[in-house]
């Protein structure tokens, strides 16, 4: 195994946080809870939320008959379902990747400043010069970045199927340049034991959990399991008892007899876990400051706290010009780009499942 860190990537040194809603802007916003509801109901739309989405943003996606889950999860179902609308509660490029799967659709976001540090990290201008840099490189994508970079992108892959194709593409012999999540492209070095070639972003969230006080938490609760994102450092991902994407962590409580989880991911997780398992205590792992980001709210993706109530009433009610203002659009050639290594990943995602995957995807 070896990780080569690329050095000369320009990206954000610091990120500029939205503001947090204060506590009567949240209650005022809770009280839209039955407009919204009937606003989804009349435009006969389809509300798609992430897993770190508010409590309040996932229960009405349950009570409209809409769908919570992980990124890609939330593409396919908005593609597989046969309303025309589609509103994505969560970050821009989780809007970007409806669009990609459902082009004929409208695809409706209820804040398109919704950003992602991830995708902030890696612009397609940058990775352009790195692929002349490295010809002879398999370009790897995280499902976290914009559609630009997965139209340059060989593979698009999730963290629960990362290291999974990294073992594929290692037996083809092929070099990985993996974008943009530096922790997670050590994560996929270490487990398959291959040599990556990693761009140095990072999710400002998972970056800031800290090893050290997680490690005394632990101390404080020895009969609790912790769960990691391996977005997380690596001196944290060493103390895990279980690594996994948000949608694998959420299945590990179901089944693992444990009774407490330290659960070292967004918070919003915890909405589905408490749901999946009422009986069982989930505490937040601690995080700590870190170059370039400031008054983080724990472990809160402040560009997820702006998918509110109000923005999506807004978005299905406004007249042509403001629902304009919430429409993702994506260049169509930049789309059928993306769409090449989206479906190879979805082909492969089906082929790990049957247990029988063709050396040729």
């Amino acid at each position: 195994m070896a990780l080569i860190t690329l050095k000369d990537i320009v990206m954000p040194q610091e990120f500029e946080l939205p503001a947090k809603l204060s506590a009567q802007e949240l209650e005022k916003d809770s009280s839209l809870f039955e407009q919204a509801k009937e606003a989804i109901k009349k435009h006969k739309a389809l509300l798609i939320a992430h897993y770190y989405t508010t409590p309040i943003i996932q229960r009405l996606a349950e009570e409209t008959g809409g769908f919570i889950g992980d990124s890609l999860e939330m593409a396919r179902v908005g593609k597989e379902s046969p309303l025309n609308t589609v509103v994505v509660a969560g970050v821009r490029f989780m809007g970007e990747t409806a669009k990609i799967l459902s082009p004929e659709k409208t695809i409706l976001m209820p804040d398109m400043g919704a950003e992602c540090s991830l995708d902030l990290c890696c612009k397609g201008s940058e990775l352009k010069r790195i692929k002349e840099a490295h010809p002879n490189a398999t370009v790897v994508a995280y499902a976290n970045t914009s559609a630009e970079v997965k139209a340059m992108s060989d593979w698009i892959v999730t963290s629960s199927l990362a290291v999974e194709l990294a073992d594929y593409l290692k037996g083809r012999g092929e070099e990985i340049l993996w974008v943009p999540d530096r922790h997670l492209g050590g994560y996929i070095a270490n487990n398959a034991k291959t040599q990556v070639i990693t761009w140095p972003g990072r999710c400002i969230v998972h970056d800031s959990f800290e090893a050290k006080e997680i490690a005394k938490l632990k101390e404080q609760n020895p009969q609790a399991k912790l769960l990691v994102h391996p977005e997380s450092p690596a001196e944290v991902v060493a103390l895990a008892d279980k690594v996994g994407s948000t949608s694998q962590l959420l299945a590990f409580t179901k089944t693992d007899d444990a009774q407490t989880y330290l659960v070292a991911t967004e918070r919003g997780i915890f909405y589905k876990m408490q749901q999946a398992c009422p009986n069982k205590t989930f505490i937040e792992a601690p995080v700590g400051p870190r170059p370039g980001v400031s008054s983080l709210d724990g472990a809160k993706c402040p560009w997820m706290a702006l998918n509110t109530l109000e923005k999506i009433i807004e978005s299905l009610e406004g007249d042509e010009q403001v629902k304009a203002k919430h429409s993702i659009e994506v260049d169509e050639s930049v789309r059928v780009d993306a769409m090449k290594p989206l479906d190879r990943m979805l082909k492969f995602a089906a082929a790990i499942k049957s247990g029988n995957v063709p050396n040729d995807l």
